[in-house]
């Protein structure tokens, strides 16, 4: 890990003066590159959050998505923006109740019923955008913006993938490019089980971390679930789905399995890179199952 542990005086003073107290603070960052996310406490059990974007893109993407289309999640289904700094990509939010579903070992029923509301929540979110002018142009190009980066992952994964995986990424990247027009949406953008909160108390469910939201192809908020827990578990992609409101089409799936192989490159890209075996272990079982023909 390579982020400081201890939140700079500048943004302690800057958070002080937006929440009108000055917190107690604990480090709260992920275990990985450019995490830098601490939880600021008041008396009475008052918490929020300080997150420092990775890179003013993401602030901004953030920002955007917390500000015009997170709040029709509903209180307590995704963070409030209490405040946000440009110069320092700071962003101030509130807590949600729960916990990451990927932290915590619930009975298949729970998991069903987390997956569920995660489906209804997504389809509030892929309704809240406004995709009109440049931001639907935006959405359009998407698929095409995402073949477009195969080239690149291939070549820095280099001998990981075989030239048979390579062709096979390619001719599903052409595939991508030649659809027809699919359901467009504001996507969360990082869509799985890190950022799917889920509160046992309450039994509620909400989603973290916007920093990757955008306006795409609805169906793009699927890859990393179809790539990671859907394989092994088809009775939560029946329960998000059965939450989302409709199944995906038949365009729309085979998007998602072209979409598929270039997660998995990526993940090959990146796996060794972060020192993540997970990812590269996600980004390998992905080829191997696309080889196979039992993607679905």
């Amino acid at each position: 890990m390579t982020h400081p542990s201890t939140l700079a005086p500048a943004l302690l003073a800057w958070a002080t003066r937006a929440l009108g107290a000055r917190p107690s603070v604990q480090d709260a960052s992920h275990p990985r590159e450019n995490s830098r996310v601490w939880q600021l406490s008041l008396p009475g059990d008052v918490h929020f959050y300080l997150k420092i974007s990775p890179q003013p893109l993401m602030y901004e993407r953030e920002t955007l998505a917390l500000r015009h289309a997170a709040p029709a999640l509903g209180v307590g289904h995704a963070p409030q923006l209490r405040a946000s700094s440009a110069d320092h990509l700071a962003l101030l939010l509130t807590a949600i109740p729960g916990r990451p579903l990927k932290q915590l070992v619930l009975t298949p029923a729970e998991e069903v019923r987390a997956h569920r509301q995660g489906g209804v929540l997504l389809a509030r979110l892929h309704a809240a955008g406004d995709l009109s002018g440049p931001r639907r142009a935006e959405a359009e190009q998407a698929l095409q913006a995402a073949a477009d980066g195969a080239e690149n992952h291939l070549r820095q994964a280099g001998e990981r993938v075989t030239p048979a995986e390579q062709k096979l990424v390619r001719d599903l990247a052409g595939q991508l490019r030649d659809l027809r027009p699919l359901p467009l949406a504001f996507i969360h953008g990082d869509a799985w089980e890190r950022n799917l909160m889920w509160s046992r108390h309450r039994g509620q469910a909400g989603w973290l971390d916007f920093e990757r939201a955008r306006f795409a192809a609805a169906v793009q908020d699927f890859v990393l679930m179809a790539c990671a827990t859907w394989v092994d578990r088809p009775d939560l992609r029946a329960a998000c789905l059965q939450g989302y409101g409709r199944d995906l089409t038949p365009e729309e799936q085979h998007a998602l399995k072209c979409l598929a192989a270039l997660d998995a490159v990526s993940c090959l890209v990146w796996g060794p890179k972060l020192d993540d075996p997970h990812v590269t272990a996600r980004g390998r079982r992905t080829l191997d199952r696309l080889v196979e023909g039992v993607f679905a």
